[in-house]
């Protein structure tokens, strides 16, 4: 999702990329509400700025959204205040200005013909000129997100019927999205053409305490599968690319994509983005990040005593090369889980300066060894450096960072925000330089071969990623 008055970047982990959305829908489950509030929950880390659930119950769609993490936005009180049985839900990342409600999602659209809910993972390419089509046509936003220009595009040719509406809009808008839609009556789950953002589908057991026919059984939308263990659902299967998804009481239909595409899966939804025990377009996260870090270390040739992985999203790649050398993996480095969200910061010396409440070492396990410490991503350095200070004042005797992903040299244009290319370290500064810059006595990056031969070795089926910000090249013009 794209605020076109907000494109600046500003990390609330000081150093990392942000994917800014999480998406969820819910159909046929009398607890619709609270299955969506368990399932945001669980995609909380795809986006901390705001939530919002809209559930219809047959006539009358709800909506309640607000800015917050998940568990400040919903109360019981309130989630009892949505009755019904069809939900889309929504968490969105923080980005800097353009904070407000007006851009936090769902979004909802009332007309003559009926009621809209959307919610949207991803980034349109083109949304600027559609916005402008229709503004010339009458249309009025009320928010600077290009979610709205999907929602008004699929209103505009409602009257053709739901689903030509939204074949018709799927046709028109170019990027990465993946997008759960609710009527009154339906649930309809949409995927770029290229698969860029991830979606899933599940089923919902019945619950023995509410009346629920066998023959209706309740389905989950989701970004990841872990939002369908948090509400004890069944796996179903991932959303093709360009697939569009229809829900209703006559069960599940499927219309194949019209668009001939690449496959091509954000390749950070594995190095950073997804949690650890979701799969990914049949791809283990947890087993991902432990094979890229495998890989890295059959590429790498330093001698240490220790390796240890940055929480959370660098432990798994630090187990698969402490197996694969065959040196011993340590804890190292604890993280404060109650720090909240580092925005709050108001200048970016004291951003960058959280990780030292965010994160500290463990004197027992570094001191006097010789360290290897391995992160998922360099992006400014900023944390690396403060990071290495960090071992150093607990004793370590030598810093070795390695990095499972390649540098990243390109901002992202499909979803995630990044810094712009000059701020971004690597596009700019060789291996030497950086490692230089952030104080450690080696760095060294995993190849982008070699990392999507790790990934592709663990499901040997995968038809490519998305690999734009390392190579430039991506999948949408």
């Amino acid at each position: 999702m794209f605020d076109k008055d907000n494109n600046s970047f500003l990390d609330n982990n000081s150093d990392k990329l942000q994917d800014k959305c999480g998406v969820v829908g819910i159909f046929n489950s009398p607890r619709a509400a609270s299955l969506s509030y368990f399932a945001l929950y669980s995609l909380q880390h795809r986006g901390q700025e705001s939530a919002g659930i809209a559930v219809s119950d047959g006539e009358k769609v709800r909506l309640h959204k607000s800015m917050g993490l998940v568990s400040e936005v919903f109360s019981p009180s309130e989630l009892s205040a949505l009755p019904g049985n069809i939900a889309v839900a929504h968490v969105r990342y923080a980005t800097a200005g353009g904070k407000t409600v007006e851009n936090a999602q769902p979004m909802v659209n009332n007309f003559i013909l009926g009621t809209l809910a959307l919610a949207h993972n991803g980034q349109l390419t083109n949304y600027a000129e559609i916005e402008e089509q229709l503004a010339l046509n009458g249309s009025t936003f009320s928010s600077s997100s290009d979610t709205e220009v999907i929602l008004k595009l699929i209103a505009k040719d409602y009257k053709q019927g739901l689903e030509q509406a939204v074949k018709n809009t799927v046709r028109q808008i170019k990027g990465s999205f993946a997008l759960t839609i609710m009527t009154k009556d339906t649930l309809i789950g949409v995927r770029d053409p290229n698969g860029i953002r991830p979606l899933v589908l599940g089923k919902i057991p019945s619950d023995s305490n509410l009346e629920q026919e066998e023959s209706e059984p309740a389905y989950i939308l989701a970004s990841e599968t872990c939002a369908i263990d948090a509400v004890n659902g069944e796996y179903i299967r991932d959303i093709e690319p360009g697939e569009i998804v229809i829900i209703t009481k006559e069960g599940i239909k499927s219309i194949p994509s019209e668009i001939r595409a690449p496959k091509r899966t954000c390749i950070f939804e594995y190095v950073y983005f997804a949690r650890p025990d979701s799969v990914i377009d049949g791809i283990p996260v947890q087993k991902a990040r432990e094979m890229m870090g495998a890989q890295l270390a059959l590429e790498d040739t330093v001698s240490a005593d220790v390796v240890i992985g940055v929480p959370d999203s660098g432990i798994g790649a630090a187990l698969g090369y402490s197996r694969q050398k065959k040196i011993p993996y340590v804890m190292g480095i604890v993280k404060n889980k109650y720090t909240g969200r580092t925005f709050i910061a108001p200048t970016q010396k004291e951003r960058e300066n959280m990780v030292f409440v965010k994160l500290n070492a463990i004197r027992s396990d570094l001191e006097g060894k010789r360290v290897i410490v391995i992160d998922d991503s360099i992006v400014r350095g900023t944390t690396s450096r403060r990071l290495v200070q960090i071992l150093r004042r607990a004793g370590a005797k030598e810093v070795h960072f390695r990095v499972s992903s390649p540098p990243v040299k390109f901002p992202c244009h499909l979803g995630i925000d990044t810094p712009t290319k000059a701020e971004l370290i690597s596009s700019a500064h060789d291996v030497e330089e950086i490692r230089q810059e952030i104080g450690a006595d080696s760095l060294a990056f995993i190849s982008l071969k070699g990392m999507i031969s790790a990934l592709s070795s663990c499901c040997p089926s995968s038809d490519g990623f998305c690999e734009g910000c390392f190579s430039g090249e991506y999948p949408v013009r």
